[in-house]
């Protein structure tokens, strides 16, 4: 049924409904906009504060950790000579450098050979070490050899599958232990190249030939690759040799160009003979620190300008920011300069203020940092700038040192007591070895190569010892450290052992590097001949013992050699290195907390998950969801509204129409009456 209204009457019931209802709409629909758009602009504000917030954190996290503070920086007078780069072990100090002699790697050519892939060279075996050699190369004399213990031996077997040029290439290669082979054509003929991995003196090469032709000296068969004391039948091309500088006049020499060891925390980088005395200078890297600070007054002030634009009012245009009154906007301005204004009641240096390192409050609010200041203060006390700024732990005794704290850590001076130091792990051998003296070698082969070992519970699997006859204890040690140590579940789990031998004893100790209870050496395999040769057994040696102390008086948790503060302590999460083997009261260790490693736990408290910003970013979330709640009801409540119009404006539509056809009906009744009002004109 098609129904019309204002069909009967004539009204414009239609135009009537709407506009009535567009009149019930107008009002709450513009409160209902209204509060939308500023709890919509109210969010938006929330949300620049806490982008605000985030980039200031970061800057004023990086001054609340001390490690900002013990970075070092090294300098050169002539970096394209020798150059250096430090870690924060490095003392300061300016050191001249002068080099007259640089690292270089040991390399040997063959003869010539007319091809590389069909001409075979011999078959045998070739041994390849690492050590110290007695060469003469202008004649050719080759005086003695002595092993480096901390290298292994390359034993390759040459057979009818790789005895040419390139195959012995590609089986030294393969092998990766340090030697690299490589075959060129020098314009007469191949030749095989062959090159120690590692520079300097005592990683020269020995090659021993065990050839097939019974001949392991002369220059035909495999016996041509021979580089010892028996024959020299390979070209030295370059001779391994130190390098050779000096510090502040001291000679000093070094295997590799990149020295590590002469100076503690740094490492020179050797790169060209010098002229004249390079001057290398480590210190303080205060620019760091300068930088660091210039960072975090600038995170400020832009945190400042963003708050000012929030909740600030503008005089110019009449109106105020879309924070303006807000109490988190209050509470986390007022907070934050309380905590710049104040003074850091744990600082243990000069400094109790940040006024009085250069950062001083404008009238404006902003910061502004006097360069000359700070500089000065961190040149006169840098512990006092730290302790100012950071997380600080201060020890008496440099017998341990502070690695970290916890949120929870508490401000005072807490002494600090071993009473059983850590130990490791260790398998002791029994004395079955020989004296070493005259023909009194260890020759290790196939019945006594190999065994199988576990560190700290961890099963390294079968280690297999190069064959081959020790005439020195020490070396035979170095072997068997040297095949645990690079084997890779050894490498990839960051185990190590040490092996010693003892003299005294005539025997071998295998003690991992770890400390504590979980440090331990099992033998858990051997060779037919490994135990009666070697005195090496299987089964488990002593484990290691964790150390035991306590921290103000209270009981810590050690782990190798690392005291940590329990729960609920006064140190809490305080942890510190202990020296190996120290015993007894080891001091005290004075820990603060400076205004930016505060600062982090203020804003921490704002930034984190469920934290401040996050509950009232989330409360106005609800309540803009609420308007939409309220728009629907406001739609159904207009629905019923023009409903209920529409029933009365169609009962006065009826209405009308009735009273329309009685007039009509009247009308024609008056004019068919009798009398003057009803006569015709006929």
């Amino acid at each position: 049924m098609i129904t019309a209204s204002g069909l009967g009457s004539g009204l414009d019931i239609e135009g009537l409904v709407s506009q009535l209802v567009a009149a019930e709409r107008q009002a709450p629909e513009l409160r209902l906009n209204r509060e939308e758009s500023r709890l919509q602009a109210t969010l938006s504000g929330f949300g620049q504060l806490k982008s605000a917030l985030s980039s200031f954190q970061s800057a004023s996290t990086a001054l609340g950790t001390s490690s900002l503070y013990r970075g070092m920086q090294a300098s050169s007078s002539n970096s394209s000579s020798v150059s250096a780069s430090v870690n924060s072990s490095a003392a300061a100090g300016s050191y001249d450098i002068e080099v007259s002699q640089l690292a270089t790697r040991h390399s040997l050519a063959s003869v010539g050979f007319a091809d590389r892939d069909s001409t075979p060279l011999g078959t045998g075996s070739l041994t390849i070490r690492f050590g110290t050699t007695s060469y003469d190369s202008g004649t050719d004399s080759y005086t003695g050899f002595s092993q480096n213990s901390e290298r292994g031996t390359l034993n390759l077997t040459i057979d009818s599958s790789n005895n040419t040029l390139q195959g012995i290439s590609d089986a030294i290669n393969e092998a990766d232990a340090g030697v690299r082979a490589s075959v060129v054509n020098d314009g007469s003929g191949y030749r095989l190249l062959l090159s120690s991995d590692f520079t300097g003196a005592e990683n020269s090469l020995e090659i021993v030939v065990s050839d097939d032709d019974g001949n392991d000296s002369d220059t035909s068969g495999l016996s041509r690759l021979a580089f010892n004391s028996a024959a020299t039948n390979l070209e030295q091309t370059a001779a391994a040799a130190d390098a050779l500088f000096t510090v502040n006049g001291l000679s000093i020499s070094s295997a590799e160009n990149q020295v590590r060891d002469t100076l503690d925390g740094v490492t020179l980088n050797l790169a060209a003979e010098t002229d004249a005395p390079v001057a290398v200078t480590v210190e303080r890297n205060l620019g760091a620190i300068e930088a660091g600070v210039q960072g975090f007054v600038t995170r400020f002030n832009e945190l400042q300008g963003t708050l000012t634009a929030l909740a600030g009012y503008n005089a110019a245009s009449g109106q105020g920011g879309v924070l303006q009154g807000d109490f988190t906007v209050s509470a986390v301005e007022n907070r934050i300069k309380s905590l710049l204004r104040n003074s850091a009641d744990s600082a243990t240096g000069s400094f109790q203020r940040l006024s009085e390192v250069g950062i001083t409050t404008q009238s404006d609010g902003t910061l502004a940092l006097d360069s000359e200041q700070l500089q000065s203060a961190l040149e006169d006390d840098l512990d006092g700038v730290i302790s100012l700024f950071a997380a600080f732990g201060q020890t008496s005794s440099d017998q341990f040192t502070v690695l970290g704290n916890s949120d929870a850590t508490g401000v005072g001076e807490f002494a600090v007591n071993i009473t059983q130091a850590a130990t490791r792990g260790v398998m002791s051998g029994a004395s079955v070895l020989p004296d070493f003296i005259g023909a009194n070698d260890v020759t290790i082969d196939a019945d006594n190569d190999s065994f199988s070992i576990s560190i700290d519970g961890v099963d390294l699997g079968a280690i297999t010892l190069t064959q081959g006859s020790y005439d020195t204890g020490e070396l035979l040690a170095a072997e068997i450290q040297t095949r645990i140590n690079s084997a890779a579940s050894a490498q990839s789990s960051s185990l190590g052992v040490t092996v010693a031998y003892s003299s005294a004893s005539s025997s071998l100790s295998i003690t991992s590097n770890s400390y504590g209870s979980n440090s331990s050496v099992q033998i858990t395999a051997l060779d037919t001949n490994t135990a009666a040769d070697l005195g090496i057994s299987a089964g488990p040696g002593t484990d290691g013992v964790d150390m035991v102390g306590t921290i103000n008086g209270e009981v810590a948790t050690a782990s190798g050699l690392v005291l940590t503060a329990g729960a609920g302590t006064s140190a809490d999460g305080l942890s510190l290195e202990i020296d190996a083997g120290v015993i007894g009261s080891l001091g005290t260790v004075s820990f603060g907390r400076g205004i930016f490693d505060q600062l982090g736990d203020v804003l921490d408290d704002y930034l984190e998950a469920d934290g401040l910003l996050d509950n009232r970013s989330s409360s106005l979330e609800d309540r803009i969801d609420r308007i939409g709640d309220q728009r629907i009801d406001l739609e159904r409540r207009l629905e019923g509204i023009e409903a209920r119009y529409r029933s009365q404006f169609g009962s006065l539509d009826i209405l009308l129409a009735q009273l329309q056809t009685t007039s009509d009906f009247l009308t024609q009744q008056l004019a068919s009456l009798p009398g003057p009002a009803g006569q015709s004109d006929s």
